[in-house]
């Protein structure tokens, strides 16, 4: 549901908007696509705390029902939207089925021990051979459910593959930092989700004001920009210590936060403008689909890299106790109890801390795969004005 909703909205956008202000639509559609993940935690730690858990699911209905009635009362469909005289039930399928199985392994691949298992291995390959299908199944439609042709325009797949890589890092930080700051710090959800919170505000305060601005900027420069400031926010992640505070997250989160809101607006706004108007919802549905397929990817090597490298890291420490380093083995054979217990929890410590600044590393590597893609975009100097660009035809 959330899928569709996704990228039907950007759909609407396009053509809700006049074409001198898609920048200031896509910074209010940005504000919750990006903002949203980061205030999740900071509401839903104060109502783990206040209240039961399950009115973190709970709270959605109201809001649900709102979004409804506003959908009924103000959106309607384009003048050029033409429906579909079939349905095409095979792509559905394929696409279930592909997507399905990828995220299936996904989720199940650190439980199974990924490709040590047989099912995993067969979850693969049903997803790889679907994905084919899929790709032969629409190009070759008369009315797909997805028009890979579109692929076709430079900008988009740009903006396509930007979002993917964007998707893996900032859902994978999504991810990873509430476990960091209530496992290891010992925090509890209201706190993490304060510490959480300033980098959501900056990314908004910044999308704003690239919104407004959005028609003066270089889209590249821009998105150039807030690569780098999550590289930054990505290494100084990558070199906390186990006695990191709140203090030590906060200019890391801001970074990150104003870096979002320097690639979302300008990537989103740039990578369908070459495409013809009856194509954009095509357009957005690829997108959309990609960085969230890029998100599951992220959170699922996040969630293996945290847990493997913490395994590692817990033996190669263990060993070098056990070689009686600096006195330890005589420790340990004079030692009490409590002592032992002391001294293994430190290790216990020290190996999470060494698990998270990898996944850290891992999400500055992906971040910045992004950078070589960056000169495939066009600015909006490179189109033929922001009016032409609504009714251009693909590259």
């Amino acid at each position: 549901g959330g899928g569709a909703l996704l990228s039907t909205a950007q759909a609407v956008l396009f053509e809700a908007f006049p074409p001198a202000e898609v920048g200031i639509g896509q910074a209010i559609f940005g504000a919750g696509v990006m903002v949203g993940p980061t205030i999740g935690p900071t509401l839903g730690g104060w109502i783990v705390d206040n209240y039961q858990w399950p009115w973190i699911f709970y709270i959605n209905v109201p809001l649900g029902i709102m979004a409804a009635m506003m959908v009924a009362t103000y959106v309607r469909d384009a003048a050029h939207q033409a429906r579909s005289r079939t349905v095409d039930v095979a792509g559905i399928a394929l696409l279930a089925l592909c997507i399905g199985s990828l995220q299936w392994m996904l989720e199940r691949g650190e439980r199974e021990d990924w490709f040590q298992s047989r099912f995993i291995i067969t979850l693969l390959v049903v997803s790889v051979v679907s994905c084919i299908l899929l790709v032969w199944r629409e190009l070759t439609a008369r009315e797909p459910v997805i028009d890979f042709r579109v692929l076709r325009s430079r900008q988009l797949t740009s903006g396509v593959l930007i979002a993917a890589l964007l998707g893996v890092a900032l859902y994978g930080s999504v991810f990873v930092l509430p476990i960091f700051l209530q496992s290891l710090h010992g925090m509890t959800a209201w706190q993490t989700g304060k510490i959480i919170l300033p980098g959501a505000l900056a990314s908004a305060a910044t999308m704003a004001v690239v919104g407004r601005n959005a028609n003066r900027l270089d889209a590249r420069f821009t998105v150039a920009g807030g690569t780098l400031l999550f590289l930054l926010s990505m290494w100084m992640l990558s070199r906390l210590s186990v006695d990191a505070g709140p203090y030590d997250m906060f200019w890391p989160l801001i970074s990150r936060g104003v870096g979002l809101g320097l690639i979302f607006v300008p990537l989103s706004a740039v990578s369908f403008t070459t495409l013809k108007p009856e194509l954009r919802a095509y357009g957005t549905s690829i997108y959309s689909l990609m960085r969230n397929i890029g998100s599951s990817i992220g959170i699922s090597v996040v969630q293996s890299v945290v847990t493997r490298n913490s395994q590692i890291a817990h033996a190669s420490l263990n060993e070098h106790v056990g070689r009686g380093a600096n006195g330890w083995q005589q420790y340990f054979d004079l030692a009490t109890a409590a002592g032992r217990e002391s001294v293994n929890r430190i290790i216990d410590q020290q190996s999470s801390m060494i698990a998270y600044l990898d996944a850290f590393k891992f999400m500055f590597v992906a971040t910045l795969c992004i950078l070589p893609m960056i000169f495939l975009i066009r600015s909006h100097g490179d189109n033929a004005g922001p009016d032409a660009a609504a009714h251009a035809v693909m590259d």
